[in-house]
């Protein structure tokens, strides 16, 4: 849907200007999809904590908002960041915008960051509310311009986006690199681990970028981190993430200082205030805002902007967020001059792509960067509505994670025991074996 011209000319002749401002559109309401990102969940079972009774990966959630207006456009987001929650608080602020021009979009911004305030500092659960619905405030003002939100944020750099994804066997990496990918990244929580990084890597040679993800439970202690990190310098990362817990920042500036595998962080934080520190400490060299929980779109282009006054990079999170964020972090990662590369879950939930009405198009391990006006995607409502939300949290920790017999014990970080089995080793390269 336009703008109405011609109504608005008859308007600019005939009442003053302030009489114009309230005759513009007006969010009417604000309307919740919540849904489990899976086909069938099963019920978790109380006080089972160490027997294999809940799939961590059916515990994903994913909420969708609709921003209705009084002239039938509306627009649709994403929020991550606890979606069973951040329901409840897209509710909440519903009673704020109800009224308002949504094409206002910072002042909109700042009015609900200011009404939430009171109740502390919310972080990710206060920056998913503030993302969906900002988001569909840019959709919103896309499709009334007529222009995909890439060229409201000023125009691109780039067409596509290059992705990378998730592999832990050598098999699996060859069937990825198979589809165009041409970054991988390997998930570590024990020092055994550290095996198929350098397995992987001798596998597929150099010409492959390769990660590491070392986030938890448990966390790594700060001197395993090190000791990792120091590692897998041989084998050329292209980054190290989360290598510590967020809670310490300190915690990252030892890292860092420790070893010259280059780190990433910032999944877990909403808002510039959240990233600031990683940025004003240069303590990574990748920023990893999640779409879906940074704060909003104009939020994540001025995280961009502070990183690269330091020349660090970003890389935004994907690995637990739902289709409409993947669309909304490629027009961010279009705008920005220090974009490197969107993580993306190859071969995700299968009903991924019938709850939105068209999937980006993939591109030898890139995606399009869309060019309908708005963010250039739909939820398809009947079938979201198939996978109602039965949990959103983890009651089922990964067992293999832990230390032998203290998975029961749950803890927040811990020092792997081992180290001797697998921090003793230089890469080889495949032409070594011929």
């Amino acid at each position: 849907m336009t703008v109405n011209i011609a109504k608005m000319k008859r308007l600019s002749s005939a009442v003053p200007l302030l009489l114009i401002t309230e005759a513009m559109m007006k969010i009417t309401e604000i309307r919740t999809y919540l849904m489990q990102a899976a086909t069938s969940v099963p019920q978790p079972k109380a006080g089972q904590i160490g027997h294999k009774v809940w799939d961590p990966g059916t515990s994903r959630n994913w909420l969708f908002v609709k921003v209705l207006t009084d002239e039938g456009t509306y627009g649709v987001g994403e929020c991550s960041g606890w979606p069973r929650v951040v329901e409840r608080a897209v509710k909440d602020l519903e009673n704020l915008l109800v009224g308002q021009d949504p094409t206002h979009i910072d002042l909109l911004w700042s009015k609900m960051q200011t009404a939430i305030m009171g109740h502390g500092v919310l972080g990710t659960v206060g920056g998913g509310a503030l993302s969906g619905i900002e988001m569909a405030l840019w959709d919103i003002k896309g499709k009334i311009t007529g222009q995909p939100v890439w060229s409201l944020l000023g125009g691109r750099f780039r067409d596509s986006i290059p992705l990378y994804t998730h592999a832990s066997t050598t098999e699996r990496a060859d069937e990825l690199v198979a589809l165009g990918y041409k970054g991988l990244k390997v998930g570590i929580s024990k020092a055994g681990d550290v095996e198929t990084v350098y397995r992987i890597r001798e596998h597929l040679g150099m010409d492959i970028d390769l990660m590491v993800d070392a986030h938890g439970p448990p966390w790594l202690t700060v001197s395993d981190a090190i000791a990792i990190g120091r590692e897998l310098e041989a084998c050329n990362l292209l980054f190290y993430e989360d290598p510590v817990a967020p809670d310490r920042i300190d915690a990252f500036r030892q890292v860092r200082e420790a070893t010259t595998t280059p780190l990433a962080a910032g999944e877990r934080v909403s808002t510039v205030w959240g990233m600031l520190p990683y940025i004003e400490g240069d303590l990574v060299d990748v920023i990893q805002p999640d779409t879906g929980r940074a704060g909003g779109i104009t939020q994540m282009k001025k995280m961009a902007a502070m990183a690269e006054a330091h020349y660090i990079t970003v890389a935004p999170h994907s690995g637990s967020l739902g289709p409409v964020g993947e669309f909304a972090a490629l027009h961010v990662m279009a705008t920005i001059p220090n974009a490197l590369m969107l993580e993306r879950v190859e071969h995700d939930w299968e009903g991924r792509h019938r709850v939105i009405t068209a999937s980006p198009v993939f591109q030898d391990g890139r995606l399009l960067v869309p060019n309908t006006p708005g963010l250039g995607v739909d939820i398809v409502e009947d079938e979201i509505a198939k996978h109602p939300s039965v949990l959103n949290i983890v009651i089922q920790p990964t067992v293999e994670n832990y230390e032998p017999g203290t998975a029961g014990e749950a803890p927040y970080f811990q020092q792997r025991r081992g180290r001797n089995r697998a921090w003793n080793r230089t890469v080889r390269s495949p032409s070594d074996d011929s």
